[in-house]
């Protein structure tokens, strides 16, 4: 019997990060909206934490659209997820920041950019770069300012960052 690699583990996670969007998209779609990503969020089968929703920038960095902050030493005590409130009176644009950050709620520092691109674009019914042009293009929108709380900014060639 063959030992797994650390590639077969990728391998595997990504299986699995799609079979949780694909599912979540057939309880919950076929069209993602605000009302229904917020059902994902309550859906133990799809989110394995509780996560709480709050627009408010004060534990964001600079150009950062949004952070799950753990609520507790375990996962299991949730998460709240801050957005910027740039996006509060925007729920076309929930969908895509939310998805983008429940797979690294479920599975921690494991998950990567990709891992996160892929779980919102299947999840939205979307093609992954149409999904990650479509992140950009949102976080485009925050222009750094003082204050402003980038763990989910761009790196320097645009991509959009999970941490």
């Amino acid at each position: 019997m063959k030992t797994p690699t650390e590639q077969d583990g990728r391998l595997a996670l990504r299986d699995h990060i799609i079979d949780r969007a694909t599912d979540a998209r057939g309880r919950h779609g076929p069209e993602i909206d605000a009302e229904s990503i917020m059902r994902v969020l309550d859906d133990r089968k799809v989110v394995r934490y509780p996560v709480g929703v709050r627009f408010d920038a004060e534990p964001l960095e600079s150009g950062e659209f949004a952070w799950p902050m753990p609520m507790g030493e375990k996962p299991s005590e949730g998460f709240c997820l801050f957005i910027h409130p740039h996006f509060e009176r925007r729920p076309e644009a929930w969908p895509l920041l939310i998805s983008y950050h429940i797979p690294s709620i479920n599975y921690g520092e494991i998950v990567t950019p990709d891992d996160a691109e892929l779980f919102g674009a299947t999840l939205l019914g979307m093609d992954v770069e149409s999904y990650y042009n479509a992140l950009c293009a949102l976080a485009d929108e925050l222009t750094p300012a003082a204050g402003d709380g980038a763990r989910a900014g761009h790196d320097n060639d645009g991509a959009a960052q999970a941490f």
